[in-house]
């Protein structure tokens, strides 16, 4: 009896991770997701929804800096914690260096339980390979039941660490979320909190239950069962709720380094290859894999209209330069290049025909799709599709287009050897970092 009470307990545990079991987007119904433009939407969003936190509030972020409006966040934390909520946060070592301590020490004070992911006490440091791999998520939970996804850290709108304050905000998206879909997003963050703390978490249990071929077969029907619980039974209730409260499907998807290692990469080359009408790409660091670029080109071919949004005022230069090195190869296929004028840009999204978009903390550079912890969220609903449309209509109206140079056709020698030194780079700073595989 005791031996079968234990089984069922661990099949229920492991119920609750058979999402992450599975190395493809699992959907589900019922959600509903708000498009969120910049800081100066995302964080008072954020604010009035931690205020009215009654159990638990998690968050992770790459960086923390209180300067102008994300003060605002961190005051809610704080007000939070101070009522009795339970607050986690987590953030990265290297990203949030250059905060304050004065930040940490009255977060703490106030009662917010703070980890901090791989901390980089000396440059000698970067000599461990685990270092180079950074926790690069944007998320936050409140009681379980509505989340927040994004690219947007918790930094002004305004404000850069390498170039200080600037005239007008940077260009940048985040979702709120509700619904089952915010399941997975709350066990993320529960397990790079636990990760950073005591250096281990649920995905290490999973893979001691991986080792017994029959809970290994049970994967699939368990995640199935979790499935059916996490999304409502009132389908037809949801489905006569108005826009923008319609259900509407959605799935989280991560980058780690351990199962879910190029889920994201997987779903956004699926979605290029099935594209039909658009590709539309917003992302500040693009250099892809060559598969990536191979889907591009042929979307392009077959008549699908394929853009990029990229930097046009570069906060590193050289992720400036690693993307111009692939703009001729592109272009002489047919996709079309933009770059943003008014101000530094950082969102990452990728939207696909009117049905299909992703938006989340994953660029398309070996950093995100080798290295990094990311999280996105996938939203499979033609509504959404649209207003985001909309949106990055007036993002391109605000960007010039890079027209193809004919001297680039064919590439020049001093072209190739630009080239050849960035994917020369890029391979170095990979096997420093201790990964493995083509690029």
């Amino acid at each position: 009896m005791q031996r079968h009470a234990a089984s069922l307990q661990h099949d229920d545990e492991l119920t609750q991770l058979a999402w992450y079991a599975q190395r493809r987007p699992l959907y589900t119904g019922g959600n509903t997701v708000e498009l969120l433009r910049g800081g100066q939407t995302l964080f008072p969003a954020m604010r009035d929804r931690i205020d009215q936190a009654q159990h638990s509030v998690w968050v992770a972020f790459y960086i923390v800096h209180p300067q102008g409006q994300a003060g605002m966040v961190l005051q809610a934390l704080k007000r939070a914690a101070r009522r009795g909520v339970n607050v986690h946060m987590v953030v990265d070592g290297v990203g949030s260096r250059d905060a304050p301590e004065t930040v940490w020490r009255e977060l703490m004070q106030a009662g917010v339980q703070l980890e901090v992911y791989r901390p980089l006490h000396r440059v000698w440091g970067l000599l461990d390979a685990s270092q180079w791999r950074r926790l690069h998520m944007k998320l936050c939970t409140v009681d379980d039941e509505a989340a927040f996804i994004g690219g947007i850290n918790l930094i002004d709108d305004c404000f850069d660490l390498h170039h200080g304050w600037t005239e007008l905000p940077r260009l940048d998206y985040a979702v709120a979320v509700s619904g089952p879909v915010v399941t997975p997003v709350v066990h993320t963050i529960r397990a790079m909190w636990t990760r950073a703390r005591f250096g281990r978490d649920w995905r290490d249990d999973l893979s001691q239950w991986a080792r017994d071929p029959h809970r290994l077969r049970n994967l699939r029907h368990l995640w199935q069962h979790a499935r059916l619980r996490l999304t409502p039974r009132e389908q037809g209730q949801l489905r006569q709720a108005p826009p923008p409260y319609s259900p509407m499907r959605a799935a989280f998807v991560l980058r780690d380094n351990l199962r879910q290692r190029r889920t994201i990469e997987r779903a956004a080359l699926q979605a290029m290859q099935q594209a039909r009408q658009r590709i539309d790409i917003v992302t500040p660091y693009f250099y892809p894999r060559r598969a990536i670029r191979i889907a591009l080109r042929q979307a392009a071919a077959r008549g699908v209209q394929v853009r990029l949004l990229l930097q046009g005022k570069l906060d590193y230069r050289i992720a400036g330069i690693a993307a111009r090195v692939l703009y001729a190869e592109l272009q002489r296929h047919g996709v079309r290049i933009h770059e943003y004028q008014p101000a530094f840009l950082h969102a990452k999204i990728l939207a696909v025909d009117d049905e299909w978009a992703t938006i989340g903390s994953s660029n398309l550079d070996p950093l995100s799709l080798v290295l990094n912890l990311e999280a996105n969220l996938i939203v499979r609903d033609r509504g959404f599709s649209q207003a985001l449309g909309q949106a990055l209509e007036q993002d391109f109206a605000n960007s010039r287009e890079v027209l193809q140079d004919p001297a680039g056709t064919p590439t020049t020698w001093g072209r190739r050897l630009e080239r050849a030194a960035v994917g020369w780079l890029a391979k170095a700073y990979l096997w420093l970092a201790g990964a493995t595989g083509r690029y």
